[in-house]
């Protein structure tokens, strides 16, 4: 995807003064207990959404409807039931479709700018001319035929899809009404828009990139503290003490998680995880899995701690070296990246060179963007490591991962206990190297006892 068409952060933040931290440079390496970036006041956030939002519309819509060989895209949205294409074109200060709200775009051909065009009451921030005066034509879906027939495009796609929730945003009440009012003539054009919804949520821009350092950062900062003395006190605090930290620092700093994070505790002489109102203690290896949404992007994190018993200074070897494993399989996973190679085929590729390395892998990646379980195809998932068919998707340029995954070893130092390694860090695919966000965890974070 060429440069050149699209705005970068600095443009946008010259043209929004005083919104930010400098941006940060995509980095192979994590600092420990970073610093926390400023976060921006909802009005800055409004602003600066919404001009990556227009530059979004203005560059992407184009590419993909002509990649994609679509000449109209209808969208279709109710109020608090916005599908997820919708949810993702609204401005900052609209923050939910009104009654129902309708979308169309429009490829005149012969390089005519694509007409963004809304058959509803409301404008959506100038974004989408209105095409609707309900005084001329009460009928709303009667709107939408007369302006479709009007431009007698050869292929109408709508949102349907029975692989990916992403792309079957129209509800079948809505498609009823919508093929009542269509000209019968024009039935046998309409056809799946899965190909124009994947590539729009999964496409970032570089202005987005510019951005997504910081948000990752962001997200890096709070596990920081959270794995650390000023939240954690060995033989006191709970497991579920944590989790509610989380929430409770999220609020004081105006974020919103995607999920409700996780932490548990791997124990010597226990198996598996023990988490809720189990006491952490020394001698515990802990894992945290959190993410946030800000400016529209969102992160996926998990991280590894160690409750240093009194006396030790660093890990057990056993446990460093099964995040070293971890890590590995990561490297194996990103060299596997290829564009239009398909997800299983990137799955099949770093499961292969992990096992072979004398590794047990489990690998369960996915996209993040719009969505923290983003659109695109998966690579694996925990309860299946074979081909999917949410994995037959091809891999493309300008996305961002999870590089999620989790390796076991036998533990030396806990008697050749078998442990979990779960890692997770957000990545970027240029079309030729997957590169971290924000680096990625390769020593274990101590956590003092005394």
């Amino acid at each position: 995807m060429s440069g050149r068409h699209f705005i970068t952060l600095a443009a946008l933040l010259a043209a929004t003064p005083a919104l930010a931290d400098a941006p940060l440079p995509l980095s192979e390496t994590e600092q420990a207990a970073p610093a926390l970036p400023a976060i921006l006041a909802p009005r800055e956030r409004a602003a600066l959404e919404n001009r990556i939002l227009a530059e979004r519309l203005d560059t992407l819509i184009p590419q993909i409807m002509r990649a994609e060989g679509i000449d109209l895209w209808l969208l279709v949205a109710r109020e608090y039931f916005e599908e997820p294409v919708v949810a993702t074109m609204l401005d900052a200060e609209n923050m939910h479709a009104r009654r129902r709200t309708i979308l169309i775009f429009h490829d005149p051909g012969n390089g005519k700018p694509v007409e963004r065009l809304t058959v509803s009451r409301y404008g959506l921030g100038g974004l989408f001319a209105p095409a609707w005066d309900p005084d001329k034509q009460p009928d709303q879906w009667a709107a939408v035929a007369e302006i479709i027939a009007a431009r007698d495009p050869a292929k109408i796609a709508i949102n349907s899809s029975d692989l990916y929730q992403f792309a079957d945003g129209m509800t079948l009440s809505q498609y009823d009404k919508f093929m009542s009012a269509l000209p019968p003539a024009l039935h046998e054009r309409v056809t799946s828009g899965e190909g124009l919804a994947i590539r729009w949520l999964e496409t970032r821009t570089p202005a987005e990139m510019d951005l997504y350092p910081n948000v990752v950062r962001i997200a890096h900062a709070v596990i920081g503290e959270a794995f650390s003395r000023k939240v954690i006190t060995p033989g006191v605090t709970t497991a579920e003490q944590v989790q509610w930290w989380y929430r409770d620092r999220l609020m004081q700093l105006g974020l919103t998680p995607w999920f409700h994070p996780s932490v548990a505790i791997q124990r010597e002489g226990v198996k598996g995880m023990i988490e809720g109102d189990a006491v952490i203690q020394p001698g515990d290896l802990l894992w945290t899995d959190f993410g946030i949404t800000y400016l529209r992007l969102n992160t996926d994190t998990q991280h590894l701690a160690y409750v240093l018993k009194p006396g030790e200074t660093d890990a057990p070897t056993g446990l460093s070296a099964g995040l070293a494993g971890s890590n590995k399989v990561q490297d194996f996973l990103r060299a596997a990246f290829k564009p239009g190679r398909s997800g299983n085929e990137a799955l099949a590729e770093a499961r292969a060179q992990a096992i072979a390395a004398g590794i047990e892998p489990s690998i369960y990646s996915h996209p993040i963007g719009h969505h923290g379980h983003g659109a695109g195809p998966s690579i694996g998932f925990w309860d299946n490591q074979k081909a999917d068919p949410r994995g037959a998707g091809p891999i493309r340029p300008n996305t961002a991962w999870s590089i999620e995954l989790t390796t076991y070893a036998n533990v030396p130092e806990w008697g050749g206990q078998r442990v979990d390694f779960r890692t997770e860090e957000d990545a970027f695919f240029d079309g030729e190297t997957v590169r971290f966000i924000d680096g990625r965890q390769t020593a274990i974070t101590l956590i003092p006892s005394d």
